[in-house]
């Protein structure tokens, strides 16, 4: 079993995530790498997708380009909440159980009539929000969440996951619904479970670089699903997996950057991952009352080299066209060198956004 020191994981972890020097091409490179990108609707600085490209990509990165690619070029798509790779639709729905409650089934099925109702309407004409298609289900949706009694926007999602709607794009915030051969490819494979489910979990191994052999996050799973090469970490308890390529390239030259991350991001997602490997604490704390909160409402996680240094608690004021810098935390105390580049970093993010730096 090969025998890792926690900086060689930690650089395995960056570069896989894409975080290091290099730059991909394109968006559509970079999700297909990352496999995915999370859609959440808060945008404190930026939404999560917009960030994590531009973490990625840099001051190339314009929102238009996503748009571009989910609507015009088809290359990507959204399903759930996830911006993923056209390519991997079928994969996605082919392990649609993965993410299908048996509860959802029974309440499609006793929503039969509904069902086809918004099904026939789609197709008659669709693309449409969910506000522009009329409520007919026979049993509502109860549920002890935001979710209870919105029943179009329930069956539209549980239709979304099972591919028997689609979503075609967005109007404004709002997404847009179609029937699945107006946004699929014609030529979709939806291949067996036990395929699809065996490479969606190689890719997300790629994708991360490094992973516990199992781990999982609101029910998704974020490890290694038993893939890879088994190794250990120096000082890290726990059964951890590395992707084959990852690690035979672990000895090559690293080249660092500095990065913000969103929250949302993969490399500090699995916040177990993060601590074991960065020894890095983190919590979104924006469900916290202002009086609770150690780093603020959305602070991004801020890495530098192969080190998760710090945190920065910003806000995008669109109003005024400024980006409100409130703190920098140190998660220990920064040499000089440090501190510079995550300002440049700083000046970097507000100049993508259009604003300039107001440092409070």
């Amino acid at each position: 079993m090969t025998t890792l020191d926690r900086e060689q994981a930690r650089r395995i972890a960056v570069r896989a995530q894409l975080l290091d020097a290099y730059r991909p091409e394109s968006l559509v490179a970079t999700v297909d790498h990352l496999t995915l990108l999370q859609v959440d609707p808060t945008a404190a600085i930026a939404p999560n997708v917009d960030l994590v490209a531009w973490s990625r990509l840099g001051s190339t990165y314009d929102h238009s380009d996503l748009r571009f690619a989910v609507e015009e070029e088809r290359s990507l798509v959204e399903h759930s909440s996830f911006i993923r790779p056209m390519d991997d639709i079928g994969l996605v729905l082919a392990t649609a159980p993965d993410r299908m409650h048996p509860s959802g089934y029974a309440w499609i099925e006793a929503n039969a009539r509904f069902r086809d109702d918004v099904i026939g309407l789609l197709a008659a004409e669709g693309p449409l929000t969910a506000a522009e298609i009329p409520d007919t289900a026979q049993v509502p949706w109860q549920s002890s969440g935001w979710t209870n009694d919105k029943n179009v926007d329930r069956m539209l999602e549980l239709l979304c996951r099972t591919g028997e709607v689609a979503i075609s794009g967005r109007r404004g915030k709002l997404r847009t619904w179609d029937v699945p051969h107006r946004v699929y490819p014609a030529d979709l494979e939806v291949p067996s479970y036990d395929e699809a489910r065996a490479l969606l979990d190689a890719r997300r191994l790629t994708s991360l670089g490094i992973a516990r052999t199992t781990s999982k996050v609101m029910g998704e799973e974020i490890g290694a699903a038993g893939l890879g090469e088994p190794v250990e970490i120096d000082g890290v308890a726990g059964d951890w997996r590395a992707d084959p390529d990852a690690l035979a390239a672990a000895e090559e030259p690293f080249e660092p950057r500095t990065a913000l991350l969103s929250p949302y991001d993969r490399l500090v997602y699995d916040r177990d991952r993060a601590l074991a490997l960065f020894d890095f604490e983190y919590v979104l704390e924006m469900y916290k009352p202002a009086a609770k909160r150690r780093w603020g409402y959305f602070a991004l996680p801020i890495l530098h080299g192969d080190r998760l240094v710090g945190k920065l608690d910003a806000k995008a004021d669109r109003k005024h066209g400024v980006l409100r810098v409130f703190a920098v935390h140190e998660d220990f105390p920064w040499d000089p060198e440090i501190g510079d580049a995550v300002d440049a970093e700083i000046d970097a993010l507000a100049a993508w956004l259009g604003m300039e730096v107001v440092r409070s």
